[in-house]
């Protein structure tokens, strides 16, 4: 990830931030780091099904290139890393914590929306 330098340049601060957790998977990874404190690389990898290693080590090094994560490796044998939300990752908690709340709720309406959609076929076809 080339990271993006917005010093003196105009546009829309969201972008700022989107730019920073974009795609599929760095979201997620805050989300889970975020949740756990510190996390080693598989016990991520558990936690964010549908991701492959090398995929996640990108991610990770995404956002430890951004600032966003801390890396920790331990001289030990066999090798420990951990991975952690740096202390400019943590100013991301609150809207990271937003975005779960509104996906919970957008599940739940969608949830509603198709409860209600199967009962009024069911109806339907019982006239």
């Amino acid at each position: 990830m080339k990271v993006k330098h917005y010093v003196d340049v105009p546009g829309c601060p969201v972008e700022v931030t989107l730019d920073l957790i974009d795609g599929r998977w760095k979201g997620v990874v805050l989300f889970h780091l975020l949740d756990a404190g510190c996390l080693r690389f598989n016990e991520l990898h558990r936690r964010v099904p549908g991701i492959t290693p090398r995929l996640l080590t990108k991610q990770l090094r995404d956002l430890e290139e951004a600032g966003l994560v801390s890396r920790t490796v331990y001289a030990v044998v066999p090798p420990r890393v951990e991975y952690r939300v740096s202390e400019e990752g943590e100013s991301l908690r609150p809207i990271v914590k937003m975005l779960s709340k509104w996906g919970e709720a957008r599940l739940e309406r969608q949830r509603t929306k198709q409860a209600a959609t199967h009962a009024r076929r069911n109806v339907s076809r019982n006239s």
